[in-house]
């Protein structure tokens, strides 16, 4: 989700705080788009300030302190465009301060500050006769207005956890692809002006379940629920995945659930924050469901406590899964990205999840890794996935992605296996390049 903004021509800048050790960014303006690193939400000192496209649109510059000479500087003509937005990147660690463009991984303008300081807000502004419209890539929560419309949210796990903040008709919708479907389901959490709950299957009446939960919901603060679905067996908790049991219905005939959907309506607007849990593990040994499972697939058959861990900003859970190298370790990870869940390679020098989709390398800072299991790496060509393949992922069409690597310009690069185009994908100098020939992840 990115927060949009515009700024006048005048040289006066808007702060935020920034929330991990990078921002990105997009920006359409003709010329002089100028960003400032500071410790509070003003100008000040310590400051950075990057400039791009100054000088009618020909050089960027890194400045500190608002003193001369600039501390880095290079010749960027054209680089901002007043018709379409262009997207940048600015990451700053261990006092080393980059600048790149989206899509590209190497920085054009580099600086390594001596003494730097921390930063905790960013602002931004324009000038020298320039309007600038901001897309900023941010990490606000969810928000859904008052018409009963799904957002949809890819997931492969086996449950959900809602914090909701919304004085009546929450509703999730659980379905088998990206949008409102047959068959689908849906929990309407605090309908009927907050005094009763439901589950509804393919959107008929009679409700297959309905319990009275007055005052269940609030426009005050933030109500959590945990949601489950395993071989049909719909569950919906107050609180957490140990909470009191709210509602309970098993579908004989289980749809596998691929999308997670949320909405408010009847006169109620809504504030969301999801998470999304593997639950539980289906045992070694135990007999896979004849309907497409609703558990997980990573977790088949895998023995221990296997899970993809929420972490954002270059944070690596103690337990994660290494699989590869560029000169630090790289970990197992996977992101959300155009409707669609892809496995990748979380860099912490970075602070990204670094994903292949579409021809390009995209960096995502929030993500999820793998934790809690010891995969084996096994040489494959094509798509000739082994059965014992661990699923991470799925295509924007419902496809299941596999873990990938790749040995290639002296790296262990992680990627994403799609077994309809017979290749490993891998995120490699700002593009997706395709390998017929790799490893994939398995279980042991």
């Amino acid at each position: 989700m990115a927060v949009s903004l515009s700024t006048e021509d005048k040289l006066e800048y808007h702060f935020y705080p920034v929330t991990a050790g990078q921002i990105q960014f997009r920006i359409k303006a003709p010329n002089d788009a100028h960003i400032a690193l500071t410790t509070g939400p003003q100008e000040g000192e310590p400051m950075y300030e990057v400039f791009i496209g100054g000088w009618s649109n020909k050089k960027s510059v890194v400045r500190k302190n608002r003193t001369r000479p600039d501390v880095a500087e290079t010749e960027t003509p054209d680089i901002l465009s007043a018709d379409e937005y262009r997207g940048f990147w600015i990451r700053w660690d261990n006092g080393i301060l980059t600048v790149g463009k989206e899509g590209e991984s190497s920085p054009f303008l580099t600086y390594a500050d001596p003494e730097p300081f921390g930063i905790g807000y960013f602002g931004v502004c324009t000038g020298w006769g320039a309007t600038g419209e901001w897309l900023i890539e941010g990490r606000k929560p969810l928000s859904t207005p008052n018409q009963l419309q799904y957002k949809f949210h890819a997931v492969r796990g086996g449950s959900l956890i809602v914090d909701v903040k919304a004085k009546s008709n929450a509703h999730v919708a659980l379905t088998d692809r990206k949008g409102e479907s047959s068959p689908m389901y849906e929990i309407m959490l605090g309908g009927w002006e907050n005094k009763a709950s439901v589950i509804r299957y393919d959107r008929k009446q009679p409700d297959k379940m309905r319990v009275d939960t007055p005052n269940l919901l609030s426009d005050r603060d933030h109500k959590r629920f945990s949601i489950t679905w395993l071989d049909g067996l719909i569950t919906v908790r107050s609180g957490g995945l140990s909470g009191a049991v709210l509602m309970e219905w098993r579908d004989p005939n289980p749809i596998g659930v691929s999308y997670v959907g949320v909405r408010t309506g009847w006169g109620a607007t809504g504030n969301w924050k999801l998470h999304f849990e593997q639950y539980p593990a289906v045992a070694t040994g135990q007999k896979k469901p004849s309907t497409a499972p609703s558990a997980p697939l990573g977790e088949q058959g895998l023995a221990g406590s296997v899970c993809w861990c929420d972490a954002s900003g270059g944070m690596v859970p103690p337990d994660a899964v290494e699989g590869g190298d560029d000169g630090e370790t790289l970990f197992v990870g996977r992101a959300h990205h155009e409707g669609a869940l892809i496995p990748g390679k979380v860099k912490p020098g970075h602070s990204v999840c670094y994903v292949a989709w579409g021809g390009t390398e995209h960096g995502k800072s929030d993500y999820q890794v793998l934790c809690g299991c010891r995969p084996t790496w096994l040489p494959i060509s094509g798509g000739n996935i082994p059965s014992n393949a661990i699923p991470a992922g799925e295509t924007e069409d419902g496809e299941p992605l596999f873990v990938g690597r790749v040995h290639h310009e002296g790296t262990v690069t992680i990627g994403k296996v799609q077994p309809s185009h017979n290749v490993c994908y891998i995120p490699f100098g700002g593009s997706e390049l395709a390998f017929d020939e790799y490893e994939i992840m398995v279980e042991q």
